[in-house]
């Protein structure tokens, strides 16, 4: 347990998607939705990194509400992916945005604190209404979720397969409660976001166990 406690340590040094994408998320219609673009492009068959750059370009476009992304021209949001080198899905990618983006405004008035409520904190309601948003399926679902246990603690702990496969790479608990034993409460959704990238092999398991083990 003494290894696993300095294992978690470590992992909790590592920025979460939504940090390294420049939302300081809080339970505020903005950076709420600011994750909900993240995890658009998270959603694609394309690496993390360039989810993540692209993330940042939209947002320094000015694009950082549903109001701002939807008075975006097509072009506009086009250009802003390939800025940040998402070029493979990028017009596609553009029209979902748009789209999402009436649709949070038509159904949430901007703001997804009632999705919240409408599902009262149930993540089974939860996931099914992310994934009406286009582009988001099981997947993406997962995604928002893990990220936003940081401000809707009554998902904690969440672990998507993921978080679990990381987990399993370095020899921690596999089971949800037992990794959330290794940390504060608080701590628990910057925990699951390190694990993925364990998972995804942006982190080495070999690496951060002789790591640990040094110390």
């Amino acid at each position: 347990m003494g290894d696993h406690r300095e294992m978690a340590r470590a992992l909790l040094t590592r920025r979460t998607y939504a940090e390294e994408a420049g939302i300081t998320l809080a339970d505020r219609p903005a950076p709420l939705y600011q994750l909900l673009v993240l995890v658009t492009l998270l959603s694609t068959r394309i690496r993390a990194g360039v989810a993540v750059a692209a993330a940042r370009e939209l947002f320094a476009a000015g694009y950082r509400t549903p109001q701002a992304m939807e008075a975006a021209r097509w072009q506009q949001r086009v250009d802003a992916l390939g800025r940040g080198h998402y070029r493979r899905y990028d017009e596609r990618t553009a029209t979902m945005l748009g789209t999402g983006a009436r649709l949070c405004l038509d159904r949430w008035h901007g703001d997804l604190r009632r999705l919240h409520r409408e599902a009262g904190g149930d993540r089974t309601a939860l996931r099914r209404l992310l994934t009406e948003f286009p582009g988001i399926g099981p997947t993406g679902a997962d995604i928002f979720l893990r990220e936003v246990q940081s401000v809707w603690p009554e998902l904690r702990p969440y672990a998507d397969r993921r978080a679990v496969a990381g987990a399993k790479r370095l020899g921690l608990p596999a089971a949800p409660d037992r990794l959330a034993g290794l940390v504060d409460d608080d701590d628990f959704g910057r925990l699951a976001s390190a694990l993925v990238r364990v998972a995804l092999g942006e982190e080495s398991a070999g690496q951060l166990n002789r790591s640990v083990a040094a110390r």
